[in-house]
C-alpha cells in the first residue's frame, strides 16, 4: 500500500497528518505560509483522500505506511487521529523524527476509569453505527463536534469543508478502521519512552478536552502543552497565527 503525499517548499522537512474522516487538503490554507518555511509533506490517510484502503489495519499499520512515504528525517506534526499515528511512527521508528508535535491529539481519546478527560466511548460508538446508515451524514456531524465551542464556529466550519471540497472523500473502509483506531488505541504505556512531544490544544475543545494537558504531564514530565483560546477541535485553522508560532518550535 502507497499512500497518497506530496511534498511542496524548502526548508527543514515537515510531515503534516490529518485528522479522522478529512484528507491532506484540510492544511491547504496555511500552505502558503508554510510552503515558505518548510518542506512540507502532506499525507492522506490509509481510506482517507487518495490513499487506497488500510492494509493492514491496526495503528502500527498505518504508522508504518505512512514512514514508508516520508522524508528519512522530517519533524511530524499530526492533528486528532493523525496525532495518534504520529506516535505511533516515533515509537515504531524514533530515529526519523526529529520533532514531534500533537494537535488536539492524545495517546488515548476514550474514557476509562483512570483516564476521565476523555470523550465517551458511547460517542464514537454511535458514530460507527451510524456511518453504515449515513456516511455523508455521519461526517458532516463529527465536523460540527470539531468546531462546537469555537468562538468563530461558523467560520471555521466554512474553512473547514472549503478545504476538504475539492479531493475524494475518505472511503467507508478507511472511515471504519480509523474509528477502531480512536476506540481502541491506547498508548500511554508507552508514553515515557517516546521523544518529548509538544502539544498544543484548543480552549473550547470537546473531543480532546484541555484538562488533557496535565494528564499529559504526568505521563511525561517533560511535556510541554500549550492551549489556544478561543480554540475548539481545530486550533490551526481558527487560529492559524496561534499555530504557526506553536510550529515554529513544534
Amino acid at each position: 500500500m502507497s499512500l497518497w503525499h506530496r511534498t511542496e517548499g524548502s526548508g527543514p522537512a515537515l510531515v503534516l497528518l490529518h485528522g479522522w474522516g478529512m484528507h491532506a487538503g484540510i492544511w491547504e490554507p496555511l500552505m502558503p505560509a508554510l510552503r515558505e518555511r518548510f518542506a512540507v509533506t502532506r499525507v492522506d490517510l490509509p481510506g482517507h483522500g487518495a490513499s487506497p484502503p488500510p492494509v493492514p489495519g491496526d495503528l502500527a499499520g498505518w504508522a508504518e505506511a505512512v514512514l514508508a512515504v516520508a522524508p528519512e528525517h522530517a519533524s511530524w506534526v499530526g492533528w486528532s487521529l493523525g496525532g495518534l499515528v504520529a506516535q505511533q511512527a516515533a515509537l515504531l521508528a524514533p530515529g526519523r523524527i526529529e520533532r514531534l508535535g500533537l494537535v488536539a491529539s492524545s495517546p488515548c481519546f476514550v474514557q476509562r476509569p483512570d483516564w476521565p478527560t476523555a470523550m465517551p466511548r458511547r460517542v464514537f460508538e454511535q458514530f460507527a453505527r451510524e456511518l453504515g446508515e449515513d456516511m455523508a451524514g455521519t461526517i458532516q456531524r463529527f465536523l460540527a463536534l470539531q468546531v462546537k465551542g469555537d468562538e468563530g464556529a461558523k467560520g471555521t466550519l466554512r474553512v473547514v469543508r472549503s478545504s476538504l471540497a475539492d479531493r475524494p472523500s475518505a472511503s467507508s473502509q478507511g472511515l471504519e478502521t480509523g474509528l477502531e483506531l480512536l476506540l481502541d488505541s491506547d498508548l500511554r504505556p508507552q508514553w515515557p519512552k517516546m521523544a518529548t512531544p509538544r502539544v498544543l490544544l484548543g480552549h473550547r475543545d470537546t473531543l480532546v478536552p484541555r484538562a488533557i494537558a496535565e494528564r499529559l504531564a504526568i505521563l511525561h514530565p517533560d511535556v510541554a502543552a500549550e492551549v489556544v483560546p478561543g480554540a475548539a477541535h481545530a486550533p490551526f485553522l481558527s487560529h492559524p497565527e496561534a499555530f504557526l508560532t506553536w510550529l515554529e518550535g513544534a
